[in-house]
């Protein structure tokens, strides 16, 4: 199957205005080398500029839309319009859609591992939340690192669009990734708070005891008279471990 890019830039390369300056077509010839260093801000929108139509021919990379939901119930009908409000003409074959939960890493969705094998260098994918992309801070850079280094952009919609894998994309990255530890210090530090209250105020942490403190006192005294741990266990309808650790705890 002939590759799409190739045939468009052997069209564009046969301009007169610019065939002369620009490499002719070879099959090691990409469309970011047929613009000769040409800046694309650069560029005039004249309707008699031939690079205008160059340029806007050759940007439009494989454009790929990644949505998420966590459970069947729910839909990516929402996410998909966004999508395409923002400005984004994804063709439908190329808006995968998986139901999964997103406390599993990017690398462990079935659907996203094949949408990741799929694009190529070029390519642009798409998501309206971060954590579409990962189950956490550390998880989605990893992800957009991986892309990037494909050659594959990713656009934010919740970030308003921005390339995360540009300078810009990667310090907003960095950023998000200093407030996530943040926060998580801060939980860490509350429930740590929270547990010393507690504790000062006299609640006990864990399961509740097989023994009540009666049966646990005459546990311990039949235990020092030379009752056996099984006698005990089927007296008071326990197992073995939970008398051999009140033994422990009255040896202690």
């Amino acid at each position: 199957m002939p590759d799409e890019r190739s045939e468009t830039q052997a069209q564009l390369l046969g301009h007169p205005r610019w065939a002369s300056a620009c490499p002719k077509p070879t099959a090691s010839v990409h469309l970011s080398d047929a613009l000769c260093g040409t800046e694309l801000d650069t560029v005039s929108d004249t309707p008699d500029n031939p690079y205008i139509h160059f340029v806007q021919v050759a940007s439009m990379s494989r454009v790929f839309a990644y949505c998420r939901v966590s459970t069947e119930s729910q839909t990516t009908d929402n996410q998909a319009r966004e999508i395409q409000a923002a400005g984004f003409a994804i063709q439908p074959k190329r808006i995968i859609a998986e139901s999964i939960s997103g406390s599993v890493a990017a690398s462990e969705r079935p659907g996203f591992s094949k949408l990741a094998d799929r694009m190529e260098q070029g390519d642009v994918l798409v998501v309206t939340k971060l954590d579409r992309l990962g189950r956490n801070a550390m998880d989605v850079r990893s992800t957009v690192e991986a892309l990037a280094a494909n050659g594959i952009k990713v656009h934010c919609l919740a970030l308003g669009g921005v390339d995360l894998t540009s300078a810009a994309g990667r310090m907003t990255m960095q950023v998000l990734a200093a407030v996530a530890e943040f926060e998580r210090d801060l939980l860490i530090e509350r429930t740590h708070s929270g547990i010393t209250r507690a504790k000062a105020e006299g609640k006990t942490f864990g399961r509740p005891s097989a023994l009540t403190t009666d049966q646990q006192a005459q546990a311990t005294l039949r235990l020092s008279q030379g009752a056996s741990v099984s006698q005990l266990a089927r007296d008071y309808g326990t197992s073995r471990q939970t008398i051999m650790r009140l033994r422990e705890k009255t040896a202690a």
